[in-house]
């Protein structure tokens, strides 16, 4: 986001308070949604959890188009609609509530470096199995994503994401990449956060951040998402400290306040 569109924003969502009708937009749960808007939606639920912002989760099979950057999800309130968690998390900022105002310069910096280490590589892994992966491209990704709309649009659909996805992965340098070297890309991500963390509850130590919000919707996402297999989640299963960090943040922010359990 331009410092002008930030400062536009901060200064109209600064004028009204939070309102109780705040609602966020993703595709259909159950049989729709992919791993990687699943991980995003989640990580933006978290967020506003630990913001103790209220929002209603709502379901369309066309979010994605309904999205003003055509990535999910979005929220809406008031008259506002904001999608992706960067943008969301300064639009809550101007209204007064943020994770991360007790930190120092240094602390920001570095909580900014490991939200682009986990968008570079678990958000990138996650699109390259979705979409570069055959096995899953055929098993599971072409199935759901156009599961809303008639033959043969839901192929069409499909395939165009799919070019999309595809054009991008060859665009940043993983177009050529194995299964196998995603999957140890992913594994060092995990070592990094597991070192990060250690035995503090959340990585800035006692209180949540946006890099907890982040770092716990796409983890759990990966714990929790049926694959063609489980090497991608046996990736994160093999550090107990994130998997304690999943845990906690789901029967703290999520069990404890009455939305159940997630799974």
């Amino acid at each position: 986001m331009s410092l002008v569109a930030e400062a536009f924003v901060s200064q109209i969502a600064a004028t009204e308070p939070w309102p109780e009708n705040a609602t966020l937009y993703q595709q259909l749960k159950g049989e729709q949604i992919l791993l990687s808007d699943n991980a995003s939606s989640l990580a933006v639920q978290a967020f506003l959890q630990m913001c103790n912002l209220p929002v209603k989760v709502v379901y369309r099979a066309n979010a994605e188009y309904m999205s003003p950057s055509g990535k999910v999800p979005f929220i809406h309130v008031g008259n506002q609609v904001v999608s992706e968690l960067g943008p969301i998390v300064q639009f809550v900022k101007a209204k007064g509530h943020s994770l991360s105002d007790g930190l120092d310069e240094v602390q920001k910096a570095e909580m900014k470096a490991y939200m682009e280490l986990v968008n570079n590589m678990l958000l990138t892994a996650e699109l390259y199995l979705q979409w570069c992966d055959e096995a899953t491209v055929g098993e599971i990704t072409h199935a759901r994503y156009g599961s809303p709309y008639p033959w043969p649009l839901n192929h069409i659909l499909a395939y165009q994401k799919q070019w999309e996805v595809k054009r991008k992965m060859k665009a940043i340098g993983w177009g050529n990449k194995t299964l196998d070297q995603v999957l140890e890309d992913v594994d060092q991500c995990c070592q990094a956060l597991s070192q990060r963390l250690g035995t503090q509850p959340y990585f800035f130590n006692k209180q949540p951040t946006e890099l907890d919000a982040l770092v716990f919707g796409h983890l759990y996402t990966i714990l929790t998402t049926q694959l063609t297999n489980d090497e991608l989640s046996e990736k994160v299963k093999n550090y107990s400290n994130l998997l304690a960090f999943c845990r906690r943040i789901e029967q703290h922010y999520f069990e404890d306040r009455g939305k159940g359990r997630l799974s």
